[in-house]
């Protein structure tokens, strides 16, 4: 009898903390290495198995930072991302300049050195290809250029940030909506697209497993329109007072630690507050 794949969880401990940021291996292909501050972690963590390619959901630091530190150790990775992302892996400057803009000094403890990715190792793409034993879906609403990957094997999706962000052992869950790129209608639009697939199990980067895969999606739609509602009517310091309270009421504060580690409630306002404000400049032009 074959063996089935082996999925590998991998806690990568992002500012020393588990449970915050999660790379998956998957027959030697990793998905999301995570930042390259914790590089050396996930390298820990894959022991001796060498990989053979990188699947990105999308290129936000947290999710894709590591990617040319990898490449660089690794020169034979084939790096597949969505092809709105792909010009920033191979120049990240732009990508740097808009990360900057809401970290400032933290940049370097946060997320490490980002190296630009070799133009020959990067396969860009547009969604509904089928790559490395895996189909691809475009799912934007979290980022313009995010893909998810579902596993044909084991029917397990690998979905990024776009069906949101858990910390064991809660079961509560709440969507990250950082800048620039939210859009509320184009992220429903992708859970639909998600659960099409009737994945067997979510695997998400923040964080690991869920085997509930409707209770995940159905918290996910509620707290983008609930948040999203709020953040239109509310300023900043309301609104991140409203979600800290709730994220505390829901789950130890051990555990919302990590929530506010891995979405932090300012982004998520601006995140949405830039939605908004793109919506009424395009009702005003019209």
């Amino acid at each position: 009898m074959v063996p089935g794949p082996m999925i590998r969880e991998i806690d990568v401990m992002h500012l020393g903390r588990d449970r915050v940021i999660a790379a998956h291996e998957v027959d030697g292909l990793i998905v999301d290495p995570g930042p390259e501050s914790t590089l050396e972690t996930l390298l820990e963590g894959l022991g001796d198995a060498e990989p053979r390619a990188i699947l990105l959901t999308h290129i936000h630091l947290d999710h894709a930072g590591a990617t040319g530190a990898l490449v660089r150790r690794f020169p034979h990775l084939r790096v597949y991302v969505h092809e709105r992302g792909a010009p920033h892996l191979a120049d990240p400057s732009k990508l740097l300049a808009s990360a900057t803009r809401l970290y400032g000094g933290e940049m370097e403890r946060l997320w490490g050195e980002v190296l630009p990715v070799p133009e020959a190792s990067i396969r860009a793409l547009s969604g509904g290809e089928r790559v490395e034993g895996f189909r691809v879906e475009y799912t934007p609403g979290h980022a313009w250029h995010h893909v998810a990957y579902l596993h044909e094997e084991t029917g397990e999706a690998f979905v990024g940030d776009v069906c949101g962000v858990i910390i064991p052992p809660s079961g509560y869950a709440i969507a990250p909506t950082p800048p620039p790129d939210i859009d509320l209608e184009r992220w429903q639009l992708s859970l639909d697209a998600v659960e099409r697939w009737r994945p067997a199990a979510l695997r998400l980067t923040h964080f690991g497993y869920v085997g509930d895969v409707e209770e995940q999606i159905l918290q996910v739609r509620e707290r983008l329109r609930n948040w999203g509602e709020l953040a239109r009517a509310a300023g900043r310091d309301e609104f991140v007072r409203e979600v800290e309270e709730e994220i505390l009421e829901s789950a130890d504060p051990d555990t919302a630690v990590r929530f506010f580690q891995a979405a932090p409630p300012d982004q998520l306002y601006a995140g949405l507050a830039r939605y908004w404000k793109k919506q009424e400049e395009t009702t005003s032009a019209r």
